[in-house]
């Protein structure tokens, strides 16, 4: 029987481990390095299918911008597979935009995945790869499903088992324009590029990568660019002892513990003290995403 619609659909956000700049293309898109890591911070989404064909989103907290990343993963999806069942997308925010954490991308992965089933496509992950890559250089990451190291412009990825991880992850009040960091002069864009097989193959340097391998080379254009990134970032070296920018910020985490605490305090205490106008969460590191069955 076929199904009505979804509800709870989750859609994790991730950090960037690391994140070097190893070169530039002719068309002017930067070749990246970096490994992607999900975690339990997720915004949720319901959907409800549709005969007549509609796409309609309901905002079910903060108000979105009126063509978000899930509507026109939705049309995408509608168009490529010529389907003529539409859906109602409700999606209640938890991770924060202009964080760094893939939010908007997640949450067209998990309306692709979601749509995948409801509207009985049974496409297969390639498929929805395709439709992915069109949409942003995160978003086949969360379509794959895997914890991953990452390559070109986030389209090849290679799946990477870790470890579980406890990070906080912190977001000042302030948001940067991810094209502003690319132009400016302080991003360097030759970093040495490692050797994918070897890395995947190298326990000793999974060891180093949960310890703090790399760096995120986009960090200092965007602490200029913002002060606030630098000013989390000492918060939470003076509680944690390390941290690092995610992506393209504004959010920056620290390394708090591998893997699962012993009760809940463990997971909010550290916060109390966070000022109010910045959002903070203690996550753990998810082994897939919740969704990795939902394509073929």
């Amino acid at each position: 029987m076929s199904l009505r619609a979804l509800y709870e659909v989750p859609a994790p956000a991730k950090l960037n481990l690391f994140l070097h700049v190893i070169g530039r293309r002719a068309d002017g898109y930067h070749l990246l390095q970096s490994v992607f890591v999900l975690i339990d911070w997720c915004d949720t989404l319901h959907f409800e299918r549709r005969a007549d064909g509609r796409l309609q989103r309901h905002d079910l907290g903060a108000a979105l911008p009126e063509d978000d990343l899930s509507l026109r993963a939705a049309r995408a999806l509608q168009a490529a597979s010529g389907c003529r069942f539409g859906a109602d997308i409700s999606l209640l925010k938890s991770v924060p935009w202009g964080a760094g954490l893939g939010g908007g991308s997640s949450d067209a992965a998990s309306t692709l995945l979601a749509l995948n089933r409801l509207w009985d496509l049974h496409w297969p992950r390639e498929h929805l790869l395709r439709i992915a890559l069109t949409l942003g250089a995160d978003v086949p990451f969360f379509v794959g499903g895997h914890n991953a190291f990452v390559e070109g412009i986030g389209e090849l990825l290679h799946p990477m088992p870790l470890s579980a991880q406890r990070f906080a992850v912190v977001k000042p009040a302030e948001s940067i324009a991810t094209p502003s960091i690319f132009r400016s002069p302080l991003l360097r864009r030759d970093t040495e590029a490692a050797i994918v097989a070897g890395f995947l193959a190298d326990t000793q340097l999974q060891q180093k990568l949960i310890e703090g391998y790399g760096c995120n080379d986009l960090q200092p254009p965007a602490e200029q660019l913002c002060p606030e990134v630098t000013q989390v970032a000492r918060w939470l070296e003076a509680r944690f002892g390390n941290s690092r920018m995610s992506g393209s910020g504004s959010a920056v985490f620290a390394r708090v513990g591998t893997g699962n605490p012993p009760g809940a305090t463990e997971m909010t205490e550290p916060l109390k003290d966070l000022p109010a106008h910045w959002v903070g969460r203690m996550c753990r590191s998810l082994p897939q995403h919740p969704l990795v069955g939902w394509a073929g």
